[in-house]
């Protein structure tokens, strides 16, 4: 296991106490280096949405965990928020909350002519993900490998 899943493990398990006792739910946990600083980042959700109090109380209490349990060697920033509306699929928890709804998903290579496509999302498994595509020429189902998908996220229609 990668240092980053260590850290991310670990801090899942000091979080999950935490998000029940401020009934809240563990989106995602990262941890990754954007320039020359390192983030923790803990998505946390609920019914509704979560609010700044709610991410507050959360980010207090794991502060003080992280504190005592001292198992990050870098100097690290600690976030917590929510996931957001356009939030990444990376688990298959989000997946299953987002079957039915409209997704993006950006593939590492063009497929049919693109590396973009949005529709809705009928249905995956541990290769896979079908989504239905509304084109000029009708709604259709399309495959894609989970390996060959660089992002998933819900897709914002404003």
């Amino acid at each position: 296991m990668s240092k980053r899943e260590t850290y991310e493990e670990k801090t899942e398990k000091l979080l999950l106490p935490i998000v029940q006792a401020n009934q809240v739910e563990i989106y995602d946990v990262e941890y990754v280096k954007e320039g020359s600083d390192y983030y923790l980042r803990c998505y946390i959700d609920k019914e509704g949405g979560v609010n700044i109090n709610d991410c507050e109380a959360v980010s207090r209490a794991l502060s003080d965990e992280l504190d005592r349990e001292d198992f990050i060697e870098e100097t690290y920033i600690l976030e917590v928020s929510s996931p957001g509306l356009g939030r990444a699929l990376k688990k298959d928890k989000h997946l299953e909350k987002s079957i039915l709804k409209d997704v993006d998903i950006r593939t590492y290579k063009p497929m049919e002519g693109s590396k973009e496509f949005t529709g809705k999302l009928m249905a995956f498994d541990k290769d896979t993900v079908t989504l239905e595509l509304d084109s000029g020429s009708g709604v259709r189902e399309m495959v894609f490998n989970r390996k060959d998908i660089a992002a998933m996220k819900l897709a914002l229609d404003f």
